[in-house]
């Protein structure tokens, strides 16, 4: 018998229930996933006014990894500095509403659904993927909001990427390149910065993230050829730690000091100062110095190394267990994750047990190698509600091989359960995909 979302998720309003049964609508209208053009997108922003030109100044989020987090920095400090922010963010971690914050807060459901009903209507059964036509519902909501800054994170890759016809932002960022998605990037770091880096605008600011030389040096090349003002950390702008966990952002004479962050993680630290170098070149009103640091110490991003202290699943542990979440699934993520849980290891040092989904188009071995100083035992789950997931069989056998204990299991709540066999404290970590992250936060409660 077939299980539809409200019976799955019996707390899932009417509203949201039918954007899910919209969205697979939208699916049909173009089956492939991936299918990187922007004809499809224009006829349809034309179809609808043309909302993109109508949009509030826009700063450009492109890059592999720390997209999300990156943003999280500059909503805050733009909010800490009393101006109005929307912002469009992909993958959600539980509902489709969370990509989309308006004035600071998640779009109601229904306010979305009748977004998604009018540019439906619209389109009229036209071929068109489901990301372009849940993007340009950004771009035509946030034109009728008119807020003061809408932050625009790419989707994957950037210069066929659906967000790509804003023709002239007010910066562009790109953080840490690396590899992922190389079917339809490339299979080199090159190639795929040169997706990337294709953003990039003729007199428009770009504040570049640390690269790999290969990524750096593609990133130069393509800001050159049509006049981009770069400000590259390390070159540009720079970022000193300190002691405590902060830093201190420099740009030429500019000198700020940063708060170790909210965010666990030294990398977090790295992208605060990549918000910070844009916020001091783009120079809005109203933000300081001291505006910037208030908001680097509230921000707060779900599912990036989130500890969870009470529900269903924590209670389910051992007493003096501790359960996070990360939804890391690469290779560099993976490494940013090692020296996170390096801090935490020396803290307080307890036995390390993932929980991992992947989706079969990732690198299992590459994701593991840098979390196998750290590892005492992997159990692997099926990613929920996703043809594409990694067999369950793959990351058991790459950590068997490699002299750790790895075993299955149905879902998240039954991991932890096999988990909570044990008597003594441990750290539990759920990792590997946006999905599963969402799903341990829905089974928490």
């Amino acid at each position: 018998m077939e299980t539809s979302a409200a019976d799955a998720d019996p707390e899932m309003s009417a509203d949201a229930y039918a954007i899910e049964t919209l969205l697979a609508r939208f699916i049909r209208y173009h089956p492939d996933r991936i299918d990187l053009s922007l004809d499809r997108m224009y006829r349809l922003l034309a179809d609808l006014g043309n909302p993109h030109e109508a949009l509030p100044p826009v700063i450009h989020v492109a890059g592999t990894n720390s997209k999300g987090s990156t943003t999280a920095f500059l909503a805050a400090a733009l909010a800490a500095s009393g101006l109005s922010v929307s912002a469009y963010t992909s993958p959600h971690l539980v509902r489709f509403a969370e990509r989309y914050q308006m004035a600071g807060e998640i779009i109601a459901d229904a306010d979305l659904l009748a977004l998604f009903e009018e540019i439906d209507a619209r389109n009229a059964g036209q071929p068109i993927t489901e990301f372009e036509i849940t993007t340009a519902a950004a771009f035509l909501a946030m034109a009728r909001a008119q807020t003061d800054i809408l932050l625009l994170e790419t989707g994957l890759g950037g210069r066929y990427d659906a967000t790509n016809v804003v023709v002239r932002p007010a910066a562009v960022i790109i953080t840490p390149i690396g590899f992922d998605h190389m079917d339809v990037l490339g299979s080199t770091l090159s190639a795929i910065a040169g997706e990337k880096a294709a953003i990039q605008k003729p007199g428009v600011p770009t504040i570049v993230a640390t690269q790999p030389t290969d990524a750096a040096n593609v990133i130069a090349d393509a800001a050159d050829a049509i006049g981009a003002p770069l400000h590259r950390r390390g070159v540009e702008w720079d970022l000193t730690a300190t002691p405590e966990g902060g830093g201190r952002y420099s740009r030429g004479e500019t000198e700020w000091s940063l708060p170790r962050p909210r965010l666990p993680g030294r990398h977090q630290l790295e992208n605060a100062a990549l918000a910070a170098a844009c916020l001091d070149v783009c120079g809005f009103d109203g933000v300081t110095p001291e505006t910037v640091a208030t908001g680097i110490g509230h921000t707060h991003w779900p599912g990036r190394m989130q500890q969870l202290t009470r529900g269903a699943l924590v209670e389910a542990l051992p007493a003096g267990s501790e359960l996070w979440l990360d939804s890391a699934h690469n290779p560099m993520a993976a490494e940013a994750l090692a020296d996170t849980l390096d801090e935490l290891q020396r803290a307080n040092h307890r036995p390390l047990h993932l929980v991992l989904a992947m989706r079969d188009d990732k690198d299992v071995g590459g994701f593991l190698a840098p979390l196998m100083r750290h590892i005492t035992g992997l159990i692997a789950v099926p990613l929920p509600g996703d043809d594409g997931t990694r067999s369950t069989s793959d990351p058991v056998i790459t950590l068997s091989n490699l002299g750790r204990h790895a075993r299955t299991a149905t879902s998240v709540a039954d991991a932890l359960s096999q988990i909570a066999a044990r008597s003594a404290p441990v750290r539990v970590l759920v990792t590997g995909s946006h999905l599963l992250v969402g799903a341990a936060l829905r089974a928490n409660g």
